[in-house]
């Protein structure tokens, strides 16, 4: 501090102009550039102070991670995607909402497990995006998986899935894991998603069924068909923006891919006849597939007409109900370009999991399936919703009803659904 002190007394020192040949010398520019080379050699006192500062916090943060040091040495990090399953009853969802731990999310239970398991850093837990993590789909509330894929790096520890799954609840299982390339990204790299849906076939009954006899109603093969017309419609691409929220009609983001959507032959379980809606298709918006499955419904029931399909497709708000997310599974996810450019590379796999396949039947035969139709019959959500049919104007605007909906909703099934 001394030497600098003196440098910056010399260079305020009054410094004399003088002419010569009648040319003005640039004595005055060298006086502004001797201050300046003296401002910058107290600057770099000062922030030599600062780094000296600054290597003490430095030091207490390669302390605290210095835990970790020699994992990462043994288990050095790399891309992979993990496939998993789950139920999402009492789930608010896939997505984890940092801060708001009132409301448990699938990812908030896979992070606890990859931290305790040791495949990523504690002080990584609560910023996932250090892992490079990204999810396939964002299932919402209620909605369970068969095969969702994350993409994150993770420390490749020994039996990695056994560890991983001893930190997991049972309605929570990671089923395979595969290397990828660095710059893997599962949401943006997936090609197309298969949803399934779930539900009563008494959904498709007419609107003066009595519902309440829940075990008596069969699907007739004519009304299947019928069914099946209808969803074939929803094939090709279409502009969605009734079918989600805050999506305007000329959102070019509202336009979707469809590639099949169709009703399987029912069966009976615990005496109640249901039924599983398949769909596939680029990218789905929220709620989209349960707003297509519940116009549909609406049309069957005989609430609507049939042309308020394509009206819906069109510049019109169009009021379309939203079947419970009970039955919604992600079933698939599809990466056929990342398959045909990287999966015969010799260096990578291929994101097909056909040896997974017995483990996600099984996983869907103990946990998702008991579950949407033990819930349907203790709760009936379906049965529930099918009475808000009634409160529906499907020839009039949505914008000039919603708001009656709203009320008349929350009077008739207490809650969302979401």
């Amino acid at each position: 501090m001394l030497k600098t002190g003196l440098l910056l007394s010399a260079s305020l020192k009054p410094r004399l102009t003088f002419l010569r040949g009648g040319f003005l010398t640039f004595c005055k520019m060298t006086e502004i550039h001797k201050d300046e080379q003296a401002a910058k050699l107290l600057k770099r006192v000062i922030e030599e102070n600062e780094d000296s500062s600054e290597g003490v916090q430095a030091s207490k943060r390669v302390k605290s991670e210095g835990d970790h040091s020699e994992d990462d040495k043994r288990y050095p990090k790399k891309k992979v995607v993990l496939l998993m399953a789950y139920s999402g009853k009492g789930y608010y969802g896939m997505q984890r909402n940092t801060g708001t731990s009132q409301f448990r999310t699938i990812e908030d239970d896979l992070v606890t497990a990859l931290v305790k398991s040791g495949c990523i850093p504690e002080n990584h837990g609560e910023d996932m995006k250090k892992m490079s993590f990204q999810r396939c789909a964002r299932t919402d509330k209620g909605v369970s998986a068969a095969g969702q894929v994350v993409s994150l790096k993770l420390r490749l520890i020994d039996d990695i899935i056994t560890k991983i799954n001893e930190h997991l609840p049972p309605q929570i299982r990671v089923l395979g894991f595969k290397r990828v390339t660095q710059g893997f990204n599962s949401k943006n790299k997936c090609d197309a998603r298969t949803y399934t849906y779930m539900l009563p076939t008494v959904a498709f009954s007419p609107k003066d069924y009595d519902t309440g006899d829940l075990k008596g109603f069969r699907l007739e093969p004519e009304t299947l068909q019928r069914v099946n017309s209808l969803f074939a419609r929803y094939k090709g691409t279409h502009n969605f923006h009734n079918f989600t929220s805050q999506k305007a009609a000329n959102d070019p983001s509202a336009k979707r891919y469809i590639t099949e959507m169709f009703c399987a032959e029912p069966f009976i379980s615990s005496s109640v006849e249901f039924a599983v809606i398949t769909v596939r298709g680029q990218s789905f918006m929220m709620h989209q597939i349960r707003k297509m499955i519940g116009l549909v419904i609406a049309v069957i029931r005989g609430y609507a007409k049939e042309d308020v399909m394509e009206r819906s497709w069109g510049q019109e708000k169009v009021d379309v109900p939203k079947a419970p997310g009970l039955g919604l599974v992600l079933e698939r996810v599809h990466f056929d370009r990342y398959n045909k450019k990287f999966g015969g590379d010799g260096l990578h796999e291929g994101l097909e999991w056909d040896r997974e396949e017995e483990a996600i039947k099984a996983f869907k035969e103990t946990h998702i399936y008991p579950t949407i139709v033990e819930t349907e019959c203790q709760e009936g959500s379906m049965i529930s919703w099918m009475a808000t049919l009634s409160i529906h104007d499907f020839e009039a605007s949505a914008v000039n009803t919603q708001q009656q909906n709203e009320k008349d909703n929350a009077e008739l099934s207490g809650n969302d659904s979401d």
